[in-house]
């Protein structure tokens, strides 16, 4: 049964977590190689266990080792992520997110970017208005 939420993992699984999900995809040694301050190798390949007990990853086996890669759609679990991140630290507050991430990305913004996040501020505007 796949969980909803990785927030209801402890620090390590969710960073293994966090590390299947940018990869895609990953064996024990891969994760092991990106994990802070890693645990033994055995340690990683146990949590990797455990993970695909409680339901958050599968795995192939592709030679001799084990593939692993998330059970939940990455949109699913992007938008869980961000919803918590906007509760915890926006309280609640999407406004307030939005204004923080075009702070800190404002250089780096294009023409494009821009255009786009008119248009979606638009349409949320019209859906609105709709209602």
């Amino acid at each position: 049964m796949a969980q909803n939420s990785l927030h209801e993992l402890g620090r390590r699984e969710r960073q293994i977590m966090e590390i299947i999900h940018q990869r895609g995809r990953a064996n024990a040694a891969e994760v092991h190689g990106d994990l802070p301050d890693a645990p033994t190798y055995t340690a990683v390949r146990g949590m990797l266990r455990i993970l695909e007990d409680k339901g958050y990853l599968r795995h192939e086996q592709e030679g001799p080792r084990y593939v692993y890669f998330p059970t939940a759609d990455p949109r699913r679990v992007s938008h869980s992520a961000l919803r918590h991140l906007v509760r915890t630290f926006f309280k609640g507050s999407a406004s307030s997110a939005v204004a923080a991430m075009v702070g800190i990305y404002e250089k780096d913004l294009e023409d494009d970017d821009i255009e786009r996040l008119q248009q979606l501020l638009d349409r949320a505007r019209n859906r609105r208005g709709a209602s």
